[in-house]
C-alpha cells in the first residue's frame, strides 16, 4: 500500500505529503539536494478583524424588497455595498517556509533510485546508489511526539555530509543558531497577528556537527537523526520554549524509538479499514505510469483501492484531534498567496473534506472541524445579530483561522449565501449517526445546532405560503430571467442574469436537514425544548424539490435556465448526496429528475474540476450505478490528478491543488461498497462490473458498527459485522433485504 517513483520530484506537484495534523511537509526525494516544503497549520497571515459590514441590517428590508419583487440588479448592486465584508477579504494561509539539505560528496552518477510514501505508516523513503554506497532517507511526521523526524544512513561509513538550512519567502524576523547543533526560524504574520518560531536539530552518530550562520552542517557522519518542531501563538503562549522542550525530548530518544511510537499510532488508524481488488497488467509500474494508463481507461483495480486508502492518508495527516480542520489544500501549500487564500470553503469544499471520516473509520479526525465550528457559533453569532438581527449563528461561504463568519469577497454568486454554517452543523448528526455517543450529542451537536436553528427561525421570511432564505444564491452559480410584459398592446421580452434569490433549492434542503436533525437531536435527547414546537412548524412550510420543464430538479425557486448548464456545483443535488432526501427506494420520481439534471449538466461540460467530478462520483453512487461511477473516477483520474495522487483544479491555464477531490472520491468509493441512513444498509450496492472479485474490511454504517465484505463472481459471499451495541439493522443486498439484530461481538452470517 504505497506510492513510489523511480525519479525525485521536480515540482511541488510531484512531492510526497506526510503530516501529523499540525505539521505537515512535501518531501521532493532529491538526491544532491533534498528539499522539504514545510506546513503549520496556524500560519494565517493577520490578526483576527471585525469584518462585518454596519450597513447590513439597515439596508436588510430593502434588499429583500428589491428581491421579492424582482428587481435582481438593483439588488445584487445594493449587497455588493451593504454586506460585503469590511475589508472584503479574510486571512490567509500561508506555507512557514523551506528545509534545503545540500549534500556534499555526492558526485558519481547515482543508480537503483526509488523514492516511496508507505500510507500504512506514513513514512516517505528515498534511496538510491553511489557507487557501492546504498543512501537511504526516512521523513515522517510524528503525532505523539508533535515533531518531523528525518533519519539519513548510509552502506559506508563516515558518508553523509550535508547542510541545512531553513528560509521564508517573507515574514519572518530572525534565523540563526540556537547551539552548535540546533537552528531557528521566528516571525509574526503581521500586526497583532500569529507569532511563530521553528527550529531543527541534528543528531549524528560519528562525524562532526557543527552550525555556522543560519546553517547547520554535519561532516562524514555514519547517520544522522534531523528533528524539526514548531510552533506558535495560536497554540501557546511560549512557542519557543514549547518547541525546545519538544527537541530536547527528541534528543533524548532513538531514532528507532520515534519511528516505532510513529508507526504504532499511524497504522492503528490506517489499518483499521483494509480494500482489495484484484490486481491490473500495470499494478507492478512505479504510481505516476498507473494514474496515465488508468486514466485512459486501462484496468488497473488495484490502483483505484490506492487511490481510497491515499485519501484516508490525507485525513489522518492533515486532521487529528488538537489541529485545525482540513482547508483547501489540507496543510501542504507552498505559497504566502495560495489561491483563494487556501481558507476554509464552507460552500461545498471543508464539507467535502470530511465526508469520508465516518464511513472510513476515521471518526476522531472529524473532532478538529467541530472544534472549529464551536468557535464560529462565537463569530457567527455576532454576525446574525449585527447583519441580520438574528438570534443564533450563522456563517457565509468562507472562513479561516479566526472563525470570521462575515461575508468573503465582492463576489453576487457566492459571497451573500448564509447556508455555510447551517451545512456545517449537519456533520454533527453524521457524526452521532456513526457513533451514537449521546454524552456528546448532548454536549457538543446540540447546542451548536440549536443556535443554526435559533438563527433561521429568525431570519426566514414568507413568499407564497412558504418560509424562504432572503437574501441568497445557489452557489455559484447564475441564472437568467426572462420578464415578459405588455407594454401599450405589445409585449416586450426582457432576459437579465443573476445571482441573488430567495429560497434556492439547496438552501431548502440544508435547512430541511437541520431542522429534521435538530427534532431528531431533542428526541433522541429526552429534552424539553420550546424550540422543537417552531422547528417543526417550520419545517412544513419549508419549499419542497420541484421537478422543472426540462424533467430535472429545479435550482431556483423559478424554473430558470442556467447561464452555465455545465457549472461545476450542482448544489441543486444535495438532496441526493450528501443528504438522503432523494434516495432509490423512498422518492423514484425524484431520482429520475436528479438523473435527468446529471445529464444536462455532463451533456454540458460538467464535472471538469476534481472536486465537481469527485461530488458527480458519488451522485452516481447514490444512484447505484457503479459502472458510470467509475468512469468518472477514471476521468479523475486523466484530468484532474497529479503523479503524487493529489488532486487538482484548473486555473487560467494551468492547475492548482485542491484536496476536497481526493476526498470525496475516497467517499464516494467507499459508498460503491457499503451506504446506509437511518434504517437500512445496502451491500454493494454500486460495485462496478470491472470488480468482478474483491474484499473490504472496516468501513462503518449507522448505528456504531462496522462491515466486512467478499466477493467473488460480482456476487456477494461473506458479511461480518462487528458492532459496539446490540441493535436491529436491515441489510439489502440486490433487491433482498433482511433484518438481524446485531451483537456486541463479531456476527458472520450470509445474505
Amino acid at each position: 500500500m504505497k506510492l513510489w517513483y523511480q525519479k525525485p520530484a521536480a515540482s511541488w506537484e510531484e512531492a510526497l505529503p506526510i503530516g501529523n495534523g499540525r505539521l505537515g511537509a512535501m518531501v521532493c526525494g532529491g538526491i544532491q539536494k533534498e528539499l522539504l516544503y514545510l506546513n503549520e497549520d496556524s500560519i494565517w497571515y493577520g490578526k483576527s478583524i471585525n469584518r462585518i459590514n454596519p450597513d447590513a441590517y439597515n439596508n436588510l428590508d430593502n434588499v429583500r424588497e428589491l428581491i421579492l419583487n424582482g428587481e435582481i440588479q438593483k439588488a445584487e448592486e445594493l449587497l455588493k455595498v451593504a454586506f460585503s465584508g469590511t475589508p472584503q477579504s479574510q486571512r490567509p494561509y500561508q506555507s512557514l517556509g523551506k528545509m534545503t539539505i545540500t549534500m556534499q560528496g555526492l558526485k558519481e552518477e547515482s543508480q537503483n533510485y526509488v523514492r516511496s510514501l508507505e500510507l500504512e505508516t506514513g513514512i516517505c523513503t528515498t534511496t538510491f546508489t553511489i557507487g557501492e554506497a546504498v543512501y537511504t532517507r526516512e521523513v515522517f511526521s510524528s503525532y505523539p511526539n508533535k515533531i518531523m523526524v528525518m533519519h539519513m544512513t548510509c552502506s559506508q561509513k563516515a558518508s553523509i555530509s550535508f547542510q541545512a538550512f531553513m528560509s521564508r519567502e517573507r515574514y519572518y524576523d530572525n534565523a540563526g543558531a540556537v547551539n552548535n547543533h540546533t537552528i531557528y526560524m521566528d516571525g509574526n504574520l503581521g500586526k497583532g497577528g500569529v507569532e511563530f518560531y521553528c527550529a531543527l536539530m541534528v543528531k549524528a552518530n560519528g562525524g562532526n556537527v557543527r552550525t555556522v550562520g543560519e546553517h547547520l552542517i554535519v561532516e562524514e557522519a555514519d547517520s544522522v537523526m534531523l528533528c524539526f518542531a514548531a510552533d506558535t501563538t495560536f497554540y501557546s503562549k511560549e512557542p519557543k520554549r514549547n518547541v525546545q522542550k519538544l527537541l530536547n525530548a527528541a534528543a533524548k530518544k532513538s531514532y528507532d524509538k520515534l519511528k516505532l511510537k510513529h508507526i504504532t499510532d499511524f497504522s492503528e488508524l490506517m489499518q483499521r479499514v483494509s480494500f482489495t481488488l484484484i490486481d491490473g497488467e500495470n499494478a507492478s509500474l512505479p504510481t505516476d505510469e498507473r494514474i496515465k494508463a488508468f486514466g485512459a481507461g486501462i484496468k488497473d483495480n488495484s490502483l483505484a483501492a490506492l487511490y481510497f486508502q491515499y485519501g484516508r492518508y490525507l485525513l489522518v495527516s492533515s486532521s487529528r484531534p488538537g489541529s485545525l480542520p482540513a482547508n483547501l489544500q489540507g496543510i501542504w501549500n507552498n505559497n504566502m498567496t495560495p489561491c483563494w487564500d487556501s481558507k476554509f470553503t464552507i460552500n461545498i469544499n471543508t464539507e467535502m473534506n470530511y465526508w469520508p471520516v465516518e464511513i472510513c473509520n476515521l471518526s476522531e479526525c472529524h473532532q478538529p472541524l467541530f472544534e472549529h465550528l464551536k468557535r464560529l457559533v462565537k463569530t457567527g453569532k455576532k454576525t446574525a445579530k449585527k447583519m441580520y438581527g438574528c438570534r443564533g449563528f450563522c456563517a457565509h461561504h468562507n472562513t479561516d483561522l479566526w472563525a470570521d463568519s462575515a461575508p468573503q469577497d465582492i463576489y453576487t454568486p457566492a459571497s451573500y449565501w448564509t447556508q455555510g454554517g447551517a451545512w456545517l452543523c449537519t456533520h454533527l448528526w453524521m457524526h452521532y449517526q456513526y457513533t451514537i455517543n449521546k454524552e456528546w450529542l448532548k454536549k457538543v451537536a446540540y447546542p451548536i445546532l440549536r443556535e443554526a436553528v435559533l438563527f433561521y427561525t429568525d431570519f426566514l421570511v414568507e413568499k407564497d405560503e412558504y418560509l424562504v432564505t432572503c437574501p441568497s444564491v445557489s452557489p455559484e452559480n447564475t441564472y437568467i430571467r426572462v420578464d415578459k410584459k405588455q407594454v401599450e398592446g405589445q409585449q416586450t421580452t426582457n432576459v437579465t442574469s443573476g445571482c441573488a434569490c430567495y429560497g434556492p433549492t439547496m438552501d431548502n434542503q440544508i435547512l430541511r436537514d437541520v431542522f429534521s436533525q435538530f427534532i431528531e437531536m431533542v428526541r433522541e435527547l429526552e429534552l424539553d425544548d420550546d424550540l422543537e414546537k417552531q422547528a417543526k412548524l417550520i419545517l412544513t412550510k419549508l419549499p419542497p424539490n420541484q421537478v422543472g420543464k426540462y424533467g430535472q430538479i429545479m435550482e431556483w425557486c423559478e424554473d430558470y435556465d442556467e447561464a452555465e448548464p455545465g457549472h461545476r456545483h450542482i448544489s441543486h443535488l444535495y438532496g441526493l448526496y450528501p443528504s438522503h432526501q432523494i434516495t432509490v427506494d423512498k422518492t423514484p420520481e425524484l431520482i429520475e429528475a436528479a438523473k435527468t439534471t446529471l445529464k444536462r449538466r455532463l451533456d454540458n461540460g460538467g464535472g471538469h474540476t476534481g472536486w465537481s467530478c469527485a461530488w458527480i462520483i458519488n451522485f452516481y453512487t447514490r444512484l447505484h450505478d457503479g459502472n458510470t461511477a467509475l468512469s468518472f473516477l477514471q476521468r479523475i483520474m486523466r484530468q484532474s490528478t497529479y503523479p503524487n495522487l493529489m488532486d487538482n483544479h484548473p486555473l487560467g491555464s494551468g492547475s492548482v491543488f485542491q484536496i476536497d477531490g481526493n476526498f470525496g472520491a475516497c467517499a464516494a468509493i467507499a459508498e460503491m461498497l457499503v451506504q446506509s441512513d437511518d434504517d437500512k444498509v445496502w451491500l454493494l450496492p454500486a460495485l462496478p462490473d470491472e470488480w468482478e472479485e474483491g474484499e473490504v474490511k472496516g468501513l462503518c454504517v449507522y448505528g456504531g458498527a462496522s462491515i466486512d465484505l467478499m466477493w467473488k463472481n460480482h456476487k456477494l459471499k461473506t458479511v461480518e459485522l462487528h458492532s459496539r451495541r446490540i441493535y436491529p439493522i436491515t441489510l439489502i443486498y440486490r433487491g433482498t433485504e433482511r433484518t438481524i439484530q446485531t451483537d456486541c461481538n463479531r456476527l458472520e452470517f450470509n445474505l
